[in-house]
């Protein structure tokens, strides 16, 4: 079953996420205005095609793959790196270590949500991406101090991301808190909770391996666009 997400874009497209999707039966887009993610069922020449019908020059897709894979002509490579998946491989969530602090986030945050990512970089936010998961945030005199959500949804494995704190806010414990409790609503549905993390990111790792998450392996992430 693990499998399943050595192609989650795809995947996830295809069964939890497809509501979030367009495309046909061979290659699918996340719609715009959540995220820039493209799947493929096998990276043919008509896959590419397709897509390339759907997107007018300088459209930004974004891609994760096992290894390394052909980019065609009409598409320019603007980075590619190795990045880590890690998998959940508790039964229950970690034990809170404090009082709760985190809040429900609604639309009415989505621009101190793009503000706050923006800043920290987990990963392209958009006007919509809110929709894909169960964000929540904590807040420190009235401002985003921190936020996570959920995105991919490669059934039966949940993606964990946004994972992000405010400079001014590091250190307070606030990235485990807001983790955990995405591991426990995943957990609560039956599903497995996973994540992509840049293996330079050392004290992301650290973190989300004392939270119960192990290394199931090294993918690549593409970022192209239209020729």
């Amino acid at each position: 079953m693990s499998a399943i997400l050595d192609n989650p874009i795809w995947n996830a497209l295809t069964t939890g996420s497809k509501i979030h999707a367009e495309g046909n039966d061979c290659v699918r887009y996340m719609q715009r205005d959540k995220g820039q993610f493209v799947g493929f069922r096998t990276y043919s020449a008509d896959e590419w095609e397709d897509l390339g019908g759907w997107f007018a020059q300088g459209g930004p897709i974004i891609l994760f793959t096992p290894g390394e894979v052909a980019i065609p002509p009409a598409w320019t490579l603007r980075f590619q790196r190795p990045i880590w998946q890690m998998v959940f491989e508790g039964k229950v969530a970690p034990e809170a270590s404090g009082p709760a602090r985190a809040l429900p986030l609604t639309e009415a945050h989505v621009t101190e949500m793009i503000a706050l990512t923006q800043l920290t970089n987990p990963g392209p936010f958009f006007t919509k991406t809110i929709e894909l998961g169960r964000y929540e945030g904590i807040f420190e005199d009235g401002r985003l101090a921190a936020m996570t959500g959920q995105r991919l949804n490669p059934s039966p494995f949940v993606e964990v991301s946004a994972v992000c704190t405010h400079p001014d806010f590091l250190g307070r414990g606030y990235g485990a808190e807001l983790v955990r409790n995405q591991i426990q609503y995943i957990l609560e549905e039956g599903k497995t909770p996973f994540l992509h993390v840049y293996p330079d990111n050392y004290g992301a790792i650290r973190l989300y391996e004392r939270l119960g998450f192990k290394l199931r392996r090294e993918m690549r992430v593409y970022f192209l666009e239209k020729a």
